[in-house]
């Protein structure tokens, strides 16, 4: 095997999901402590005296204690190159998490064990499923009371149809939680809550009959617990590696992140176990990572995320051959002048350093300035263009006012860098005397996030306004607005532009949608622009 082939296999790229308050940002905290990239794991719900998350960096999510923008983190565990993406829980920051799902090989599905799954897990999993991402899931908060893990299984089949196989399986749960048995090695690990989450070392046992098992449980839940390990044997999912990889199939493990246990048995499992880099789809067919060309797209840019340069980085995922610094490619957005990857850099969190090299499954920040859009594709390779960013329809509306004139040019500049990191849109009324900039996103809360950075990050003087629009549809590029002063339009209903200059049409209510379609026939409406690509 090649030196090339070999970085390739030892990379492991995935994210973590789950419903929000399931452990998600803890279980990333204790991964990385494990994996020697944390000295100290941060709290979620971190007082003023203690350390924030490491993911967790934007100063919204330190107040709130919630995730509202992916994050990066990469380091070495075992031989292995771990690039980790945490992602937002909440539902209003969906389109981030699922722009980061394209850039991913597998991911990890954290499950609160006292509530089995949620909404939000299910939607995420969808996307998972549609993509055929490999799914590792773990059973969180086992120190707490938990509903029946084989309930837990079924669950996971009956609701998600995906198979599942249990590698660990819990001993007890809540007061009664005294560890997990690796049902592969034979291993039984002893739960010791010492503050700090302590574990002793694992008790190598011949099987689940072996006394030093029974000795840990009351008896008559020992004899439920052979019952469950009798009844997984017999009538449970085996073990299949091709399953996995093609998503069929989730491992599944029990254990509590906010103690550590049974995080170090996932991670140990997962490098030997999860997807290295994977071919990509693209206009040319798959792109194997082991292609020598450089090929890589832009899944997320982040802005300001020095506040001392007013830069945004643009998040590159890389498919083939290797990646080096200095290196240059033709521009994604057209022109005769090839563009000059500099400055690249390896991200932890809001921690950066300067990286030389990177293979297939890394993840590089590029100082952008504004010259790179999401969905962009950078490559060596002629022609070619990978279509994983998906759109999303605005489903909430805003206006922003700017409230102190003299503050303009802040306004301007933060509310553009804010806008190339494609969470909001955009859209400016026809015929309005002021040019009040009107805000379109996935979520309310994604409004908050934009006034919130806007005067702390950029110093401008902002204002939200309530809109009576809840729904948008395109038009063609080329329509005449003008027609449509004759033609049925109904209480409400606006026609505004998107920042291509796209004519749109804002509706108060799905009602006002027919309406007006059955009115104006020959109108065709559409969710989401032409110019903008796929939607989901």
């Amino acid at each position: 095997m090649s030196d090339f082939q070999h970085e390739i296999q030892r990379r492991r790229t995935f994210a973590i999901i789950s419903h929000p308050d399931a452990g998600k940002t803890t279980l990333t905290e204790k991964l990385l402590l494990y994996g020697g990239a944390l000295q100290q794991a941060g709290s979620v719900r971190a007082k003023k005296n203690q350390r924030s998350t490491t993911s967790d960096w934007m100063d919204l999510e330190r107040e709130r204690g919630i995730s509202v923008s992916s994050t990066v983190l990469q380091f070495e565990y075992e031989g292995f190159c771990i690039n980790l993406l945490d992602t937002p829980g909440h539902r209003d920051f969906s389109e981030d998490t699922y722009r980061v799902l394209t850039a991913v090989d597998s991911v990890i599905m954290v499950i609160d064990a006292g509530k089995g799954i949620e909404e939000r897990t299910r939607k995420l999993f969808e996307i998972c499923r549609m993509r055929g991402i490999p799914i590792f899931t773990f059973m969180n908060k086992m120190d707490r009371p938990a509903l029946n893990p084989l309930e837990l299984l079924d669950e996971l089949e009956r609701v998600l149809g995906i198979g599942a196989f249990p590698v660990t399986w819990p001993l007890g749960d809540g007061p009664d939680f005294k560890g997990v048995y690796d049902r592969l090695e034979k291993t039984l690990h002893l739960y010791a809550n010492q503050g700090k989450g302590a574990s002793r070392a694992a008790d190598h046992v011949t099987g689940a009959d072996d006394p030093r098992i029974s000795a840990q449980l009351h008896p008559s839940i020992h004899q439920e617990w052979l019952e469950q390990i009798e009844l997984l044997s017999l009538a449970g999912e085996a073990f299949d590696d091709e399953k996995v990889r093609v998503g069929e199939l989730t491992p599944v493990f029990f254990g509590s992140a906010i103690n550590n246990f049974g995080v170090q048995l996932l991670l140990n499992y997962f490098v030997r176990h999860g997807m290295p880099p994977m071919p990509r789809k693209s206009s040319q067919g798959l792109i194997e990572p082991t292609r020598p060309d450089f090929s890589g797209f832009v899944f997320k840019i982040q802005a300001n995320m020095d506040p001392n340069h007013r830069d945004s980085l643009s998040f590159i995922r890389i498919c083939s051959g290797v990646f080096s610094k200095d290196m240059t490619v033709p521009n994604p957005r057209g022109g005769n002048k090839p563009i000059r990857l500099s400055y690249p850099q390896r991200l932890f969190g809001q921690e950066r350093e300067s990286v030389e090299t990177a293979y297939p499954g890394d993840i590089v920040g590029l100082v952008s300035h504004g010259a790179f859009r999401i969905g962009d594709t950078l490559t060596q390779i002629p022609d070619l263009h990978y279509h994983e960013i998906p759109r999303f329809p605005p489903e909430v509306f805003s206006y922003l006012h700017n409230n102190t004139p003299s503050k303009f040019k802040q306004f301007r500049d933060g509310l553009e860098q804010l806008l190339n990191e494609g969470v909001i849109q955009v859209f400016y009324l026809h015929n309005s005397q002021q040019k009040t900039a009107l805000l379109g996103a996935v979520g309310q809360l994604q409004f908050e996030v934009v006034k919130h950075r806007l005067e702390t990050e950029y110093a401008a003087d902002v204002r939200l306004e309530v809109t009576p629009f809840t729904e948008v549809r395109w038009l063609e590029p080329d329509t005449d607005v003008e027609q449509f002063k004759g033609a049925y339009m109904g209480s409400n209903v606006r026609i505004a532009f998107d920042t291509d200059h796209v004519p749109v049409l804002l509706f108060p209510d799905q009602w006002s949608v027919d309406y007006f379609a059955e009115k104006n026939p020959n109108v065709p409406l559409s969710k989401f622009s032409t110019l903008q690509g796929e939607c989901i």
